[in-house]
């Protein structure tokens, strides 16, 4: 076995999640060793909607434009809408048009607060390349044909035993490990972490076909067509609106030999309505619908993310996009501690912001499962009174931590329908002029630490001392003065944040509110002892230096 080599961090799963990781931990300066077992990214399209606040996160890191300019998601740019119908050559039965819905292609407009870009449509075999150039530009170490066989660690790290297509082993030295290996993921089942959830909901065949549908589609841009034909029940997903599509077909796994590619042309015809109809059938993948969650998304120095913490049937689209924003917390929280700005007690914030949210988001993307049916005609029962609305399941969570300090304004401990700068809730997106340009709130955050005051509370020498306090404890910390150096002629600045002119608001590099205050900012002292609460320090002591295990 050769000798052991050292990374900050290594990454064990190559796909959506592990590549964001990398991106992420890279924009924040920290490189990484991502190991895949496979020798290249998946051909198969999968998940393809970026929803808004994922769209949010490839902003800061630099990619936004790159995705939409990907072929898919310029084809499917003017896509929109759920329908069901006897088939796509058919008659349309119904369509989605409940109130928690909020279709992809609507206007941010009707919902002011939602954010500074949108949803994209892009499939997930165009965004993989892209995550893996730019987390490669950002030093990250990409092993492909390397499969993890193991690890142990201990306080001073983890230790990572691999082994490459040739079945030569090495082991490599790390300071953390994220596991965001799958739903099967071996990192969890190697720390014995179980998981909780209503378990298998379905089965399901994606066949990935060629054929011509422009006849029967007849002008129509939906992102999804259900269709019903008898006992036949399937989901035809376009890839570019002419000649490349997806099939989601039910299927029992104990039968799967029936669905040769001819068994698989049959549905598509069936689904499109045209006998005869020329088809050619790619390539098949089989995915299980279901809802699980990990009893701990953490154990030590090992992290789980993206389908390694949980699954989630696709409705909504919420289960990547959960594992992207998974992703960027915990890219921050590792940065800080690993420049030791912060003691290792941040990393459990980890665990304790992101594991409620994903059981959340995995009920609420059961609920709309169960909801679909609905769509087909025939009674139309109210919706389960449990379901969030979509702005709000997207942009809505609660964060309750020790990165958090609350201001005692309470609400739910979950959902925040209108985000207002409470402590936990994702900072308020509002159009500002900055240095003479229009820019989002939100475009302030993601490099360091942003201080956003009141036009009262600049006065004297308080926001110097917030500056000099972080600056003293290696904390780097943007300070904005409302009516100095961000101005909205639309919008009450300190009202979209609860403040008073005196106020002031700290966000962390993740856009979440961590702190906010009516009055003035207090002492340097004050500050300090902040920022050691909010990084999980002891106060008074260097950064990094706690006592705690493994520190």
């Amino acid at each position: 076995m050769n000798a052991a080599a050292d990374t900050p961090v290594v990454i064990v799963g190559g796909s959506l999640v592990g590549l964001a990781t990398a991106l992420f931990l890279g924009r924040h300066g920290v490189p990484s060793m991502v190991v895949e077992r496979n020798e290249g990214l998946s051909p198969h399209p999968r998940a393809r909607g970026v929803n808004a606040r994922a769209m949010e996160l490839f902003r800061w890191a630099g990619i936004e434009d790159d995705l939409r300019s990907m072929p898919s998601a310029m084809a499917l740019a003017g896509n929109s809408g759920i329908i069901a119908a006897e088939s796509l050559a058919g008659k349309e039965m119904g369509a989605l048009k409940e109130g928690y819905h909020r279709d992809t292609g609507a206007d941010d407009d009707d919902d002011g607060w939602l954010g500074a870009t949108g949803w994209c449509l892009c499939h997930q075999h165009e965004v993989e390349p892209l995550l893996r150039e730019h987390a490669a530009r950002h030093g990250a170490d990409l092993r492909f044909g390397t499969e993890m066989t193991g690890f142990d660690q201990d306080a001073g790290g983890v230790t990572v035993r691999l082994r490459d297509a040739a079945g030569v082993e090495r082991s490599v030295r790390a300071g953390y490990l994220v596991g965001a290996d799958g739903a099967g993921s071996l990192v969890r089942r190697l720390l014995d972490i179980g998981v909780d959830g209503p378990g298998t909901l379905a089965h399901f065949l994606n066949v990935r076909f060629r054929a011509d549908l422009t006849g029967p589609l007849r002008g129509r841009r939906f992102v999804m067509c259900y269709t019903i034909s008898g006992s036949s029940r399937s989901g035809l997903l376009p890839v570019n609106n002419a000649d490349e599509w997806l099939l989601h077909v039910p299927y029992d796994p104990d039968r799967a030999a029936e669905f040769t590619p001819e068994h698989c042309a049959g549905l598509v015809r069936t689904a499109a309505g045209v006998e005869g109809l020329d088809v050619t059938v790619e390539d098949v993948a089989s995915w299980e619908s279901a809802g699980r969650v990990a009893r701990s998304f953490a154990a030590g120095r090992v992290f789980l993310a993206g389908d390694a913490a949980h699954v989630m049937p696709p409705t909504g689209a919420y289960g990547s996009n959960t594992g992207v924003q998974e992703a960027h917390n915990l890219a921050w929280k590792l940065a800080a501690v690993l420049r030791g700005q912060a003691g290792p007690g941040l990393l459990d914030t980890y665990e304790e912001e992101r594991r409620p949210v994903a059981e959340a988001t995995v009920e609420q993307a059961v609920l709309r499962s169960k909801d679909r049916p609905r769509m087909a005609g025939g009674p139309r029962p109210a919706p389960d009174p449990r379901i969030q609305a979509d702005p709000v399941v997207t942009f809505g969570q609660v964060y309750r931590s020790a990165a958090v300090d609350p201001d005692g304004t309470g609400g739910d401990p979950l959902w925040e329908p209108e985000p207002a700068g409470r402590p936990g809730t994702r900072a308020p997106h509002v159009i500002v002029k900055r240095d003479g340009r229009l820019v989002s709130t939100l475009d302030l955050y993601g490099d360091a630490f942003v201080l956003l005051i009141g036009p009262e509370g600049a006065a004297g020498a308080d926001a110097d001392a917030v500056t000099r306090a972080a600056g003293e404890s290696g904390i780097a910390v943007e300070t904005f003065v409302i009516g100095r150096d961000v101005h909205s002629a639309a919008v009450d600045l300190c009202g979209a944040h609860g403040l008073t002119p005196a106020g002031a608001v700290l966000v962390r590099p993740d856009g979440f509110v961590a702190w906010r205050n009516a009055g003035p900012l207090g002492t340097a002292d004050d500050i300090g002892g902040l920022f050691d609460r909010l990084l999980c320090r002891s106060a008074g002591s260097p950064a990094g230096v706690t006592g705690r295990p493994g520190g």
